[in-house]
């Protein structure tokens, strides 16, 4: 969906008025307000904004202006997130003021009762137009066919946050990889953010941990069909060394800890882990060949 800006609004009055037969040139002062009321809304507009309050605390572990930017969300794009949450509150609304498209995939009808109720809220959440534009929806989980629906447009960009390890833990990693293959358009960006496991430790191939070498995940995305672009160190966490008693969960945000009267409660540090912040993350582009 494409949104009536200010500047179209402008545009489309001139127009009016010179078929009629009338003033065709505004006056200066009418020139003047026309250009104050077109305004380009930033992404630091965006997260500055007083609605994400309770998110806010994250941007300095997410850096979201900065991954966006890196992925080339920008105005006019039709960006999709497979199984959207925290950024929706920064991307919709950017999009949607900035004559874009934000397409939500969620996960797919029927999988269980606590899924469905999930996208429900989500729904819900997020569905004042005037704050996220009219959120078109997709959808996507294991065995459930294409992610687009028969009709909707491919994506300029398909984003995923903290996402691979669930799909190693189920075994459908590559068909995933495939499946947003066959979501963006030719010449389109597919962005991911993951938590990052050291070349130098071993792959769990289900993810337990939750974090991913960067190398496995270039050879999904490879073996799709996409190209690697780059990566960027914008999600980098050096203090995280990625080995903790409850894989990637002992850190900020699920910071989790072993129950009081456990053998691990006595020695367990969470001030420690704490202090860490959230995880060191991998952040990859990749393109899908013209």
């Amino acid at each position: 969906m494409r949104f009536y800006t200010p500047l179209m609004a402008i545009l489309a009055t001139t127009a009016l008025t010179a078929c009629s037969g009338g003033e065709t040139t505004p006056a200066p002062d009418a020139e003047i307000q026309a250009e104050a009321e077109v305004k380009t809304v930033t992404l630091s507009d965006v997260l500055a904004n007083p609605r994400r309050a309770k998110d806010a605390p994250r941007d300095q572990f997410r850096n979201p202006k900065e991954t966006l930017e890196f992925f080339e969300v920008g105005p006019g794009k039709r960006v999709g997130e497979i199984w959207p949450g925290w950024y929706t509150d920064v991307t919709a609304p950017y999009l949607a003021a900035n004559d874009g498209e934000y397409v939500a995939v969620l996960y797919s009808e029927g999988v269980s009762e606590g899924l469905d109720a999930r996208v429900a809220k989500y729904k819900e959440t997020y569905a004042d137009q005037d704050v996220y534009g009219e959120i078109e929806y997709a959808s996507f989980w294991k065995d459930t066919g294409p992610i687009l629906a028969e009709g909707q447009e491919q994506l300029d960009v398909l984003l995923t946050f903290r996402n691979v390890h669930n799909w190693m833990g189920n075994d459908y990693a590559q068909d995933a990889f495939n499946s947003f293959y066959d979501a963006v358009k030719p010449g389109g960006i597919f962005g991911l953010v993951e938590h990052r496991l050291p070349e130098t430790a071993v792959q769990n191939p289900k993810g337990r941990t939750g974090y991913v070498q960067e190398s496995y995940m270039k050879d999904l995305a490879i073996k799709a069909g996409f190209e690697f672009v780059g990566s960027s160190e914008v999600n980098a966490n050096a203090r995280d060394t990625a080995d903790h008693p409850y894989g990637v969960w002992t850190l900020q945000p699920s910071s989790r800890t072993p129950k009081e009267d456990s053998d691990d409660a006595a020695d367990f540090n969470a001030e420690a882990f704490k202090n860490i912040g959230e995880s060191d993350r991998a952040t990859l582009k990749f393109r899908k060949p013209k």
